[in-house]
């Protein structure tokens, strides 16, 4: 009897679950049978499944806009966002190890200055940031949305936190041991402690990927130049205030723009979890 409630119990649990996900995922579906609809039936047409379906919206939207083609948006994207990746493993390597293993005088005010401007909005330092980026003739280049991250500001003092928190879960014998035979601190962070925060490095790289990727705010403020356009801008062109948007590629291009996030979680997804689930909260 309690081996059938629990199987009851269980099966009820997996439709709630089944539900759910139906229910999340439906408007991805429908964004990936619209883009295969012409423009005309997109809205018009009550079912999900496309009555005249058609690749004229993937021909159309990878033309893109503004006299710039699509392939260039997803070139400017892959280039910024490997940049952030790099800049933020570098930073959050070093930082972290200092952090986690170096004594040094006001070490713990220091961390907590930075745990504390994780807290602060983009819209309270995005002001002082732009006339420090104008200033520097920086403004409509890569530059504002790839040095922050090699400098430890921006989304990168989260990371930082991360890798923190992962060197302080490996044994302190290993660094003595290292000592012992000779190493310098910085051959133990490079010899021992990296080696060992693969799982770390990668979750970093994951979620820089992806932030920088989705990001719209901070590339619509210093962009201008349609050439050197993201994705996330590029799919803004197909939008109109004058009621003529270009509906059917704008879905086409976003069904395109997120396979690299889909395909990246797919091939990295254990390394994300085992390095989210190994970051403790030892302080």
């Amino acid at each position: 009897m309690r081996t059938k409630k629990r199987h009851v119990r269980l099966l009820g649990t997996h439709a709630v679950l089944i539900i759910l996900s139906v229910i999340m995922i439906y408007p991805v579906l429908w964004m990936l049978f619209s883009s295969f609809k012409p423009t005309s039936e997109i809205f018009s047409s009550p079912g999900l499944i496309p009555e005249n379906w058609t690749l004229q919206n993937y021909v159309v939207g990878w033309q893109g806009a503004g006299g710039v083609g699509f392939g260039t948006f997803f070139l400017n994207s892959f280039l910024i966002a490997g940049a952030v990746v790099v800049g933020s493993i570098f930073i959050a390597s070093l930082t972290g190890f200092a952090f986690a293993r170096l004594k040094f005088k006001l070490r713990k005010i220091m961390f907590a200055l930075m745990l504390m401007s994780i807290m602060l909005p983009i819209q309270v330092t995005l002001i002082p940031q732009y006339i420090i980026f104008h200033e520097l003739g920086w403004v409509n280049t890569f530059l504002p949305l790839i040095v922050p991250s090699f400098l430890g500001v921006s989304i990168t003092p989260f990371f930082i936190f991360l890798m923190v928190q992962f060197i302080r879960g490996l044994p302190k014998e290993l660094d003595e041991a290292a000592i012992i035979d000779g190493c310098s601190t910085f051959q133990v962070f490079w010899r021992v402690i990296l080696p060992l925060s693969k799982p770390a490095l990668i979750t970093i790289s994951i979620f820089a990927f992806y932030w920088t990727w989705d990001d719209f705010f901070s590339q619509l403020v210093y962009l201008s130049d349609p050439s050197k356009f993201t994705v996330s801008t590029g799919l803004n062109l197909f939008l109109s205030n004058a009621g003529n948007s270009q509906w059917g590629a704008l879905f086409a291009m976003s069904i395109l723009s997120i396979i690299p996030v889909i395909v990246i979680f797919l091939f990295f997804q254990k390394y994300l979890v085992k390095g989210v689930s190994t970051t403790g909260m030892k302080l």
